[in-house]
Order: structure tokens, then sequence, then C-alpha cells
């Protein structure tokens, strides 16, 4: 036994791994898919009485609708999966993500069907926030609570890397069909419906890998000893309330800035035609591809973010992350205003290192703030209300800055005051990096999460 151990428990880990991470990325490809098709085309299909700017604007606000929905997932998703464990919510959140996505790929545009075609574009990405609120924690809770101690942020950074992997395949599926497939006109007739179709295939291969993951070791452990919460939820904000607020607003930063490019910001302020108003006037092709280039440093940096934490704590690899972006932030609209592919990969690239390094370490940072028996709830509702503080309407206000001010740097003060508040509430809170994640250290876990507390 004790020599096959090891072996059983690499082999588990690499399952886990390959799970989460298949599992996020398809779940994300959905979400980036919407966002990315809001800035490029749904003003114009579904919006477009409206007028050019306001179309624009309305667009992004169903971006960011679909974020208010996020808690009522995470509410849903962390009370069943504190209650019936991860794996179930893990498969439930990814099947309904995948038929909501695969329906907007067939519903009617507003020229067809009216005012029906916004509604049900609207209820669909209402479905899809539901399945987002929830997917996160069920994945990182599997990845993290099956790691070693000495490895959770190298495991957590597994369903973290696939963020940016989703936003890779979205932007070069979209790249695809702009520049190979349907380009000019017929992107805007049928092909920008074939992304959004492919999700069905995904959604089953994802399924299949989930199901042959074991259930979370913590989980089993809760349930054996019939220590379950009957309201998870309430209990959460009865005594952890200050915290939920603080680290929702650390993540509140990172999902501000990262939703210039993953909410559709970017890609829409960069080809908006200035015949239209826009500042840029780039094909969609070379700025999807440039967007694509950078995901993949934002995957990278992700991933040693993951890893470095477990080495120097995740705390302070946070403020490294800080320290980077609000280095560069300045600096990501001016390259883009020169209308130069590669200065415009080299900005979003450059803006995709601070975004790794506030990402990577979220997993096992959010995971060892929560009590085991409300874990699940904990981090599903934490990160669900820091989306809506940072990302939710993101690149909303930032088109209406840029419409009512007529320059991009009104967008970079409003990312940068976002920041800094997320900066303050990292320094708020203490590193509890390695503390047992057991069932059997609640009262370790319920207290000292505070850097004025002992």
């Amino acid at each position: 036994m004790s020599a096959t151990a090891p072996a059983a428990q690499r082999r588990e880990l690499r399952r886990v791994a390959a799970a989460t991470v298949i599992g996020t990325t398809i779940e994300w490809y959905d979400f980036f898919l919407y966002a990315s098709a809001a800035g490029l085309v749904f003003g114009k299909l579904f919006f477009e009485p409206a007028g050019a700017q306001a179309a624009t604007i309305i667009s992004f606000a169903t971006v960011g609708v679909s974020f208010l929905f996020r808690p009522l997932g995470a509410f849903l998703a962390g009370h069943f999966g504190d209650r019936i464990g991860r794996k179930a919510m893990l498969v439930i959140t990814l099947i309904l993500m995948g038929a909501s996505t695969t329906l907007i790929g067939v519903i009617p545009t507003y020229e067809t069907a009216g005012l029906l075609a916004p509604i049900l574009l609207m209820l669909l990405r209402i479905l899809q926030g539901l399945s987002t609120g929830g997917e996160w924690g069920g994945a990182v809770l599997m990845a993290v609570e099956h790691a070693p101690d000495a490895r959770r942020g190298r495991m957590g950074a597994f369903p973290q890397i696939g963020v940016p992997l989703g936003m890779l395949l979205a932007s070069g599926v979209l790249a695809l069909m702009t520049g190979v497939v349907s380009p000019g006109d017929a992107f805007l007739e049928w092909g920008w419906r074939v992304p959004f179709l492919l999700s069905i295939i995904l959604v089953v291969v994802g399924i299949v890998v989930r199901r042959t993951v074991e259930e979370s070791p913590v989980f089993t452990e809760i349930a054996e000893r019939k220590e379950r919460s009957s309201m998870p939820v309430v209990q959460l904000f009865a005594k952890h309330g200050l915290l939920v607020l603080l680290a929702a607003l650390t993540f509140a930063g990172n999902n501000a800035a990262g939703y210039m490019t993953t909410g559709g910001f970017i890609q829409n302020y960069a080809t908006t035609p200035l015949a239209e108003g826009g500042f840029v006037g780039m094909e969609r092709t070379p700025v999807l591809l440039a967007v694509a280039g950078a995901s993949v440093v934002w995957l990278i940096c992700t991933f040693v973010a993951g890893v470095v934490s477990d080495r120097i704590g995740r705390k302070k690899t946070y403020i490294i992350g800080w320290v980077a972006f609000l280095a560069v932030l300045f600096l990501l609209f001016p390259l883009v205003n020169t209308g130069n592919v590669w200065l415009l990969f080299l900005g979003l690239a450059l803006f995709s290192i601070g975004n790794g390094f506030t990402y990577g370490q979220q997993a096992a940072y959010f995971a060892e703030l929560f009590p085991a028996s409300i874990r699940y709830s904990g981090v599903s509702i934490t990160y669900a209300i820091g989306a809506i503080l940072g990302g939710a309407f993101a690149p909303m206000i930032s088109a209406w800055l840029v419409a009512a001010t007529g320059t991009s740097t009104s967008v970079a003060y409003y990312i940068g005051a976002v920041m800094v508040v997320a900066f303050a509430a990292t320094l708020l809170l203490r590193d509890r990096t390695g503390i047992d994640l057991g069932a059997d250290n609640e009262g370790a876990q319920q207290r000292g999460h505070f850097v004025w507390q002992k």
C-alpha cells in the first residue's frame, strides 16, 4: 500500500488538474465568447435602433447584467455544494452554461424578431451568469482540497488558467471566422453563430472528463462526520461578512482590469471604424489575434503566480501583481491608439502580467480564508460579489467614459482607482498560506483573517 499510494495520489491529482482546467476552459470560452461578440457584432444585430454609440453601451450592459445573477448562482451552488458535494455541482453548472451558449447561436436577430430578439439574448446571458456564479467555487475547491499543503497554489492555478485558455479559444475561433471562414458581411450574417454552436461539443467532452474525478476529500470527511451546515450562506454572512467584503474587493481590482479585454471593450474600442466615431479603426481579425496572443502571456503568468505563491505566500504574490498592473496602466491605451497590431499586442501583453499575478494564487487564497463547512459558499459568493464590484459593468462604464470625455485616459484613471482599493484590501487581509484545510481544523479556520487580529 505504501508503495502504490503516492502513485495513486499522483494519478488522481492529474485527473483533478485535467478535469478542472478543461471544465473551466469550456465554461469561460462560453462566457468570453459572448463578451467578445458583444463588442464586435451584438450592438448591430440586436440593438441597432438605439444608434451606434448607445447600441454599444447597451450591448456591454448585457455583459454586465449577467454578473448581477452570479451571486444567485453562487448562493445556490454554494448551498448545494456544501450540502451534496463539489463534484455534482460542477457537472450541473457545465450543462447549464453549454445549453445557454448553444441556444444563443440559434436565436433570431432584431431584424427578424424585433424586441423578442434582445429579450431572448438577455435571458440566455442571465443563465450564463447563474452558471458562472457556481462553476468557479466548485472547480477551485476540487483542485485545492485535493492538493498537498505545499502545492495548493500550483494545483489551484489549473482552474485559473482555464480562464485565459477560454479567452484564447474564444478569440482564436472568432479570428478564424472573421479572417477565413466568414470574413466581412458573412460574419455578421451567419459566421458569429458558429462559435456558439461549437459549445455543445466542448460541453460533452467536459462532462465526460469531470465524471472521472473523485469527490473532494474535505467534503467526503465532512459528509462522513455528518457535519454539513444546514444553512451555509446564513452562517457565512453572520460570522464572516467583513471577510467576504474585503476578499471581494481584492478580486474587484483584477476583474475590472481583466474585463478590458475579456469583457470586449478593447476589441470594440480598437475596431470601431473612424467613420462611426471610433478612435483606432483596426480590422477585427488582427485585433482578435493580438488578444489571443496576450491571453497566452496571461496564462503563463497565472500559472507562475500559483507556483510562486507556494514559495513566498499568496499576499506577497498579490502585491507583485498590483505593482505590475499600476506600472503599465497608463501605457496601455497609448499603445492601442497607435493602430499598430504589434504595439496593441505589446500593451495587452504587459497588462497581462499584472492580470496573471493577481489571479493565479486566488484559488488557494480564497480557499484558505474560509472554514471547511461553508467553504464552497464562501469562495463562490465572494468571487461573485467581487465580479460585480469590479468587472460587471467595467466595459459599459469604459465605453461611457470614452463617449463622455473623448479620451481613453479617463478609463485608465477609473481602472487605477479600482486597483488602489483592491491593493488596500489585500494589505488588510492576513496571509494564511499553508493553513490546514481539513474539517478537524475549523476552529483555526474561523479566526485570524485580518492584520489587526492576533
